[in-house]
């Protein structure tokens, strides 16, 4: 998995490969107990091909984390296998998806 920060007007995480127990590990120190200073953290799943449930709790961490912060999570760009992932475990509705 590929991992890829860019600081701008939100802060944009781009994830490219499959986000597992595994990759999922990598993503967590990136995105959680960091400061962040923008009012919205983007993740870009543009080239993401699948998401396991310990994706899905590092997502449901850094929105708890974010809302308490008075900040934004959005998840930009997901395909098919992903939002049906979403879908059955219900994070369509918990999360912000464009």
């Amino acid at each position: 998995m590929e991992i890829n920060v860019q600081h701008n007007q939100a802060m944009i995480v781009t994830v490219k490969g499959r986000l597992d127990t595994v990759t999922s590990r990598e993503l967590e120190p990136v995105v959680l107990g960091q400061t962040i200073a923008e009012p919205t953290v983007i993740i870009d799943f543009a080239e993401v091909e699948y998401i396991s449930s310990a994706g899905l709790r590092v997502l449901l961490n850094l929105k708890r984390e974010l809302d308490s912060a008075g900040k934004t999570l959005e998840i930009h760009n997901i395909n098919a296998v992903v939002r049906e992932i979403f879908s059955v475990t219900g994070f369509i509705n918990a999360l912000t998806i464009k």
